[in-house]
């Protein structure tokens, strides 16, 4: 966090998911806004939080290390150009990441093309949460509706995030899109958590679900 620049921002705001390490105190002594969610998982607290953002562009930053701060004013510039949503993607030109392993690395590879492939979508990286969009785009897309994740969730026994529903809409409604190569370096901290089947398993649920299942508004 110490390496964001704070001058190119309007606002931070640091959800936090209910940690004891320390988190919220040091974020609140360092002059930072803080909203602990009430419901766990990632979608919950964009859902929570979305009514405290008070800009019309956000930037979706995860502060373990795995996203590079220093280009955040690259994501910022390029939404300066007209785009609806930028993508730091990890697999873009020379970007690589350090975090991955051999079956995430396949599992954002095949999600990656099969959103391609069935939406039309120009992506190397749909998964990544770090990107920056236009705010409306939750409501635009429907990413706030609890219908859009209840069925998978409750067949798959998780809880999922919105990023992958935000390129499938994003690329379906034919938003002007572009990505910016973002390494992704190894967490500086703590354990990753992924659930990798049932979060695999409810994504790519999603993603075939939605050939008949949304609809941009015309």
């Amino acid at each position: 966090m110490p390496r964001v620049d704070r001058s190119c921002l309007d606002q931070i705001i640091v959800v936090d998911g209910g940690s004891t390490d320390g988190s919220i105190e040091w974020a609140k002594e360092n002059g930072y806004q803080v909203y602990v969610q009430q419901k766990r998982g990632f979608r919950h607290a964009y859902t929570e939080v979305w009514p405290l953002v008070e800009g019309d562009v956000v930037v979706t930053f995860s502060p373990d290390g795995n996203s590079v701060p220093e280009l955040i004013p690259d994501l910022i510039a390029k939404m300066r150009e007209g785009y609806d949503m930028v993508v730091a993607s990890r697999y873009l030109g020379d970007a690589k990441s350090d975090d991955d392993d051999v079956i995430t690395a396949f599992g954002n590879w095949l999600f990656t093309r099969t959103v391609n492939l069935l939406y039309g979508g120009r992506y190397t990286d749909v998964m990544v949460i770090f990107r920056a969009y236009r705010k409306g785009l939750a409501h635009q897309l429907g990413l706030d509706r609890e219908d859009a994740y209840a069925l998978p969730e409750t067949m798959f026994g998780t809880k999922i995030s919105w990023e992958p529903l935000l390129s499938v809409r994003a690329a379906k409604a034919k938003l002007k899109i572009a990505e910016i190569p973002g390494d992704e370096p190894a967490r500086i901290g703590g354990e990753r958590k992924l659930q990798i089947l049932r979060w695999g398993a409810a994504y790519y649920f999603q993603f075939i679900r939605e050939i008949w299942f949304w609809r941009p508004a015309k």
